[in-house]
């Protein structure tokens, strides 16, 4: 147990350094938080960067605040070797191993802690027993639902998104001067076909997108779900991909695949804890939401042009809209067969046209539906203003 321990964690015995690259956003917003005790739940897509933000978080600990090596201990909880030990045991032995006080402040990181049995209320039970900040990833918004409430106001929730377009030209090793502003569309139509898992990002090598994809599928759902046909799954993930940014109907899945609807929402809300695709549903009162069809958008459009191309530039601009607005609770207006695109929580009228312009119907609609703001979003400079 004690050379798993060191193994992970490399700070105890030698200077650390990573060649990571920088997220900001995120480590900097992670780092703020870093004298609240709140446990810090950070979440998102399969391969989108959490355990390399936790690294990197743990090099700004070392070097910024300056934090014992020995006081931060990382894990990573799907780890073979650990099967058998519940999380406070494995915490217990790192206490033993580093002859570290009970009452002494330790920073500790769990990789992946849905893969423990219990892991809300051992979570709950060290933050209330021991002198600890705590950060934890999942790859599934099951650690979302918390039905016996052990983390109700002790954690605090940081999604972690694929690569913006700044992050992007970063991981491209890019920066555009002023002088050669006229390069950034082309770049933007790169990032619109590969879009931002990073390693995909830095290698374009379409082979590990579609792995991904295949450990979504296979590690997440069929695995963790029991299901017994995983062809049904994986084409019920290709229906999903061509409705990308479209209205879905779960009866025309249904008929399409020959299986229940009951089954069609299962497999949905499986996939939704993947954060491979969102909903947005459409705007007005309770009982119109509810009867009426979601809207669904990819986490990451590089997957879904990895899957059917890289065609439909509207949908795939849309798509990257939504992700940016995504923390502004979008809805979508339906109103006598017109749609209009988004009307945010804070009122904001979004409607997205890639070099295209609206048709007379949608101009009408979107005159009359009363809003703080109306946006037409037809170009990358009012896609970079949002």
């Amino acid at each position: 147990m004690e050379e798993i321990l060191y193994r992970f964690n490399p700070w105890w015995e030698e200077s650390y350094k990573t060649d990571f690259i920088d997220r900001p956003r995120y480590t900097n917003k992670l780092l703020g938080n870093i004298d609240s005790k709140n446990i810090e739940i950070i979440t998102g897509l399969r391969r989108v960067g959490k355990t390399t933000i936790l690294k990197i978080l743990i090099e700004k600990l070392i070097y910024q605040k300056r934090i014992s090596p020995k006081n931060i201990f990382f894990i990573s909880l799907d780890f073979y070797g650990l099967e058998e030990k519940s999380i406070l045991e494995i915490v217990e032995e790192y206490l033993k191993v580093q002859k570290i006080s009970f009452r002494e402040k330790v920073y500790i990181f769990f990789d992946e802690v849905t893969y423990k049995k219990d892991f809300s209320q051992q979570l709950k039970n060290l933050y209330d027993l021991y002198n600890a900040k705590i950060f934890a990833t999942s790859s599934s918004s099951s650690i979302l639902k918390d039905k016996k409430a052990f983390l109700t106001g002790r954690e605090r929730l940081t999604e972690i998104l694929p690569l913006n377009f700044e992050e992007f030209l970063k991981f491209k090793k890019v920066e555009i001067k002023k002088s050669d502003k006229h390069l950034i569309e082309s770049y933007f139509e790169k990032y619109m076909e590969i879009g931002g898992i990073p390693e995909y990002v830095l290698t374009e090598d379409i082979d590990y997108i579609k792995q991904l994809v295949d450990d979504i599928i296979y590690k997440d759902i069929v695995s963790v779900h029991n299901i017994k046909n995983p062809l049904l799954v994986r084409e019920f993930f290709l229906l999903l991909m061509e409705r990308v940014g479209k209205q879905i109907s779960f009866n025309k899945i249904a008929k399409i695949l020959d299986i229940s609807v009951d089954t069609v929402r299962r497999y949905f809300d499986y996939f939704l804890q993947t954060y491979l695709i969102y909903t947005v549903e459409k705007c007005g009162k309770l009982n119109e939401k509810l009867k009426s069809p979601k809207k669904i958008y990819i986490g990451d459009v590089g997957i879904k042009n990895a899957i059917t191309g890289f065609r439909d530039k509207g949908a795939i601009f849309e798509n990257l809209v939504y992700l940016k607005i995504k923390d502004k609770k979008p809805c979508y207006i339906y109103e006598n067969g017109i749609e209009l695109d988004f009307m945010t929580d804070d009122k904001t009228l979004i409607e997205v046209k890639y070099n295209s312009q609206l048709n007379e119907k949608q101009k009408k609609l979107l005159e009359n539906i009363p809003a703080k703001r109306k946006i037409i979003v037809d170009n990358i400079d009012k896609f970079f203003a949002l």
